[in-house]
């Protein structure tokens, strides 16, 4: 079973898109939070141990997550999408956007 946790900023619309996205097929697990204080999931450190890989929506994410989850990471494969925040949750675009840059990580 492989688990993807996917990061962005407040966990309401990139990340839980992923998340839904990819739920449910076989040999997958997912997950998702923001990095923000006001994110609806705030991460926690037990889902960074839970995770096999993480994905992160933004460089900037990627940064915040090495600060404050650090020795978490270590073993860990972290992976950045490069998707802005310009999409609604669940919007066509950032579906189909998520299916091209996900299918090189997928097993």
């Amino acid at each position: 079973m492989q688990r993807l946790l996917f990061i962005c900023s407040r966990n309401r619309l990139r990340s839980p898109t992923a998340e839904q996205q990819f739920a449910g097929r076989p040999g997958i697990e997912t997950d998702s939070a923001g990095l923000a204080p006001d994110a609806d999931t705030p991460l926690d450190a037990e889902q960074v141990r839970w995770a096999d890989v993480i994905f992160v929506m933004e460089r900037a994410h990627r940064n915040k997550l090495a600060q404050r989850f650090g020795p978490q990471l270590k073993g860990k494969k972290l992976v950045c999408l490069d998707i802005a925040d310009n999409y609604t949750f669940m919007q066509p675009e950032l579906v189909a956007l998520l299916e091209k840059k996900m299918a090189p990580h997928l097993r």
